[in-house]
């Protein structure tokens, strides 16, 4: 059992969640920004305002990855440090592209591979407001891939360019239900705007457009002198049936995948969206034009994935409302016989299940023909984390075996297989804002102090990832 001898391994973060300095050198407000304002929003009332701190700690950030051995980084660049309104009319903020240069120049003098993440949820709250954001395709696609040009023209050194991170977070979440930025949903007690059921689609749809304009002025302009590639990540959980003598339970599993990543991933692979959703959609699932499929098809040059967990999956019968988004389906922890899917912990969404990862490597690599897949997101919060004092919480041995199981799946998958996995980032290199989970959430591999001037604690997890690897990757 091994992985490719060039594997890549590392750590991954995103702007909002770590950077701070909200306001610091004329970075404009995000959806983020306004969205944690409001009363309710977050959990315990807090914001990305300081977060980590990260903006002004770039140097330590860089001496924690170079002491845990990484050789590799994903972090995501903050649109509104770049151009504080957004739009391809707006002033540029220099000062916010030379954070990023020099951040790139650093990491690269210190032997680590940046992966850059261009929208990592952030969207510029000036666009939201001048054109409804996500939910204008013609002025979100071309401001988004004025701002891509931007970065691809700043930073010719970075050569793994990620478009867009989770757009079914974006577009579920923040367009039907309203759980994340900007909160539209159809529920009136959450929101006075908003449409559960059409929304979503056309945001995804726009996504698309704007990552297969992104993608074809890299090819275009960019990758003939700088030589990268360019991808989109997506999450999404392993299925197993609730029943699996129920060949409905069985069918459901590949139909949950279906609406969770194949929304995005078979237009980008085969350019039209999954019959299943076709079939249950109807028109509320835009068509694509001619032009737009030859845009979108063929628009990866790596598959980037994020995956946490795993479900027991139950059909339902009849017909679905109008506002969901599973696919007919309920997602369970325990199947028919009672079998627990895996452990609990502080996120009600998450339980560890391995074998789900290798699983999930196997039915993207069957479905998409083997591309080369980078696994951009992948770690665990641990139960009752934040309230356990500090020699606990460095302890973190769930976390640990966390990582060891999915990392040995990986390896399987990759050695057994034939899964053409090249690198893992693990989420996150430290605790940081969790986006509506605010603060009580940690994900880190490192403890991060709030209420200490942002002090950083890496936990046993942090130290545990090198030898891990050193394990797994084979030697020339």
């Amino acid at each position: 059992m091994s992985l490719p001898k060039d594997f890549k391994w590392g750590f991954a973060t995103a702007a909002y969640q770590i950077e701070g300095s909200a306001t610091e050198d004329g970075r404009g407000p995000s959806i983020w920004d306004t969205f944690c304002a409001i009363p309710g929003k977050i959990a315990d009332g807090s914001s990305g305002a300081v977060a980590c701190d990260s903006y002004r700690r770039t140097k330590e950030d860089i001496e924690l990855l170079k002491s845990l051995g990484a050789t590799a980084y994903r972090f995501s660049i903050s649109w509104s440090r770049i151009i504080p309104l957004g739009g391809r009319n707006d002033p540029i903020n220099q000062k916010g592209i030379d954070h990023y240069v020099k951040f790139v120049d650093d990491l690269l003098e210190a032997g680590i591979e940046p992966f850059i993440t261009l929208f990592h949820w952030d969207l510029p709250d000036a666009l939201d407001k001048r054109y409804g954001g996500l939910l204008n395709k013609e002025e979100f696609s071309a401001d988004f891939e004025n701002y891509a040009r931007i970065m691809f023209k700043a930073i010719p050194k970075c050569k793994h360019w990620i478009t867009f991170n989770e757009p079914w977070c974006s577009s579920i979440l923040g367009y039907n239900s309203g759980y994340f930025a900007p909160g539209r949903t159809s529920d009136r007690s959450k929101s006075p705007v908003g449409d559960s059921a059409r929304e979503p689609w056309i945001v995804g749809h726009n996504i698309l457009i704007a990552h297969g304009k992104a993608v074809k002025a890299y090819r275009d302009d960019f990758k003939p002198t700088q030589g990268g590639e360019i991808g989109i990540t997506l999450n999404g959980d392993a299925t197993l049936p609730w029943d699996p003598e129920d060949p409905a339970d069985v069918e459901a599993c590949d139909r949950k995948i279906e609406f969770a990543i194949s929304w995005f991933a078979d237009p980008i692979y085969f350019g039209h969206y999954p019959e299943s959703m076709r079939k249950q959609l109807g028109d509320r699932l835009p068509t694509f034009t001619p032009e737009e499929v030859a845009l979108v098809k063929g628009s990866n040059d790596f598959y980037g994935m994020n995956h946490y967990t795993a479900n027991y999956i139950k059909h339902k019968k009849g017909v679905p409302p109008e506002d969901d988004f599973l696919g007919n389906l309920e997602t369970l922890f325990y199947n028919k016989h009672g079998d627990c899917i895996g452990p609990e912990t502080q996120s009600f969404w998450l339980r560890p299940h391995a074998q789900g990862f290798r699983d999930l490597l196997n039915w993207l690599s069957k479905r998409y023909g083997y591309p080369k897949i980078y696994v951009t997101e992948n770690g665990t919060s641990v139960k009752g984390e934040n309230d356990m004092p500090l020699e606990q919480i460095v302890e973190d041995d769930f976390r640990v075996k966390y990582f060891h199981d999915y990392v040995h799946a990986m390896a399987r998958a990759s050695a057994e297989d034939g899964v053409n996995v090249r690198a893992y980032l693990a989420w996150s290199l430290m605790d940081n804002f969790e986006w509506a989970e605010g603060y009580e959430t940690r994900f880190g591999v490192t403890y991060v102090d709030y209420a200490n001037d942002q002090k950083r604690y890496p936990k046993k997890s942090a130290r545990s990832l090198k030898p891990l690897f050193d394990s797994l990757i084979k030697k020339d």
